[in-house]
């Protein structure tokens, strides 16, 4: 004789502690709570975490961002992964806003390490079925990660904020490099053809962070120009890029960009670069204290839909379409 049970899918979310407001947000978007979570550290920086509820059969989804100490909240992902996976998670989804290491996906010179794969490896030995995260520094980073990759944009965020304020007349997309002109190409469509520009700049190769900004490459005169980029690190290229703008005769500046990492010198330099606005979302901690010109937009919501969508079976695809 056969024994049928109900065997009902239980979604269960967990947050790390890089950014508990973040996770705490997507809860509310998806009506449920945080699985209640012990974690501490050693006195020597070990990590330890417990989960107080059985996770048996469920299906789990991680949640890290990764702010400064970048090094421990990765580590603590991959912990959370791990006790997952040794208390019988059906399958476990790592959500990672802000990719760790993205910018290393490439050997520039020989004897490099090709650090954003790493990290894909580790995800996968610890016990991660699939991966979430917004805005990859480059698409092919989707291929380091053998599973399902969500691989999220936080376009339309940004843009429907852009067209409220601003509008769409005289809007000129500016790609601070050579390399985003694929993605300012979207961004000119969203805002009905907009006509687009790029900073042409050289890269030092030997000294982290150090940009110059040479040249504008297309027409900015009296537009108003959305300088876009994936990421803002210590703010420098970014920095440039504006006051090169100004100088070509550009009219306001808008900075737009997902993640502000915004290390050391970012808050001084961006607050005093001439742009009239910085927008990014919460896919790491911020706080606008200090800053005269930042506005934080909430990625809580297309975290939530990805989640919903993901335990649904449904298509992730169609939040873009």
């Amino acid at each position: 004789m056969s024994h049928w049970i109900d065997n009902q899918k239980n979604l269960m979310l967990f947050s790390g502690r890089a950014h508990p407001e973040l996770g705490e947000a997507v809860a509310r978007e998806l009506g449920i709570e945080l699985t209640p979570t012990t974690a501490h550290d050693f006195a020597n920086g070990e990590i330890f975490v417990r989960f107080e509820e059985s996770v048996r059969g469920s299906d789990a989804f991680v949640l890290q961002s990764h702010p400064q100490p970048l090094n421990k909240w990765v580590m603590e992902q991959l912990i959370m992964i791990d006790a997952l996976k040794r208390g019988s998670a059906k399958r476990i989804t790592a959500i990672l806003p802000f990719y760790p290491y993205a910018r290393q996906d490439k050997k520039h010179r020989g004897r490099e390490p090709i650090s954003a794969r790493l990290i894909a490896d580790l995800l996968k030995t610890a016990g991660a079925d699939r991966i979430v995260s917004v805005d990859l520094h480059t698409d092919q980073i989707q291929g380091y990660f053998d599973g399902p990759v969500d691989h999220m944009h936080a376009m339309p965020i940004l843009t429907d904020y852009i067209i409220d304020k601003y509008g769409m007349d005289n809007l000129c997309v500016v790609s601070p490099d050579a390399g985003r002109v694929k993605v300012a190409e979207k961004w000119s469509n969203v805002f009905g053809g907009a006509p687009l520009a790029f900073v042409h700049k050289t890269r030092d190769v030997d000294v982290a962070n150090k940009v110059t900004a040479n040249r504008v490459v297309g027409d900015v005169d009296g537009r108003t120009c959305i300088l876009l980029d994936d990421m803002i690190d210590t703010g420098g290229t970014i920095a440039g890029a504006v006051q090169v703008l100004r100088e070509a005769g550009a009219g306001d500046v808008i900075i737009a960009t997902t993640h502000g990492v915004f290390s050391g010198p970012a808050r001084e330099r961006l607050n005093s670069c001439g742009a009239r606005e910085v927008i990014t979302t919460d896919t790491l901690p911020q706080d606008t204290e200090g800053w005269d010109n930042l506005t934080v937009l909430p990625i809580a919501p297309l975290v939530a839909k990805t989640v919903h969508e993901i335990f649904e079976n449904g298509s992730v695809t169609t939040l873009f379409e």
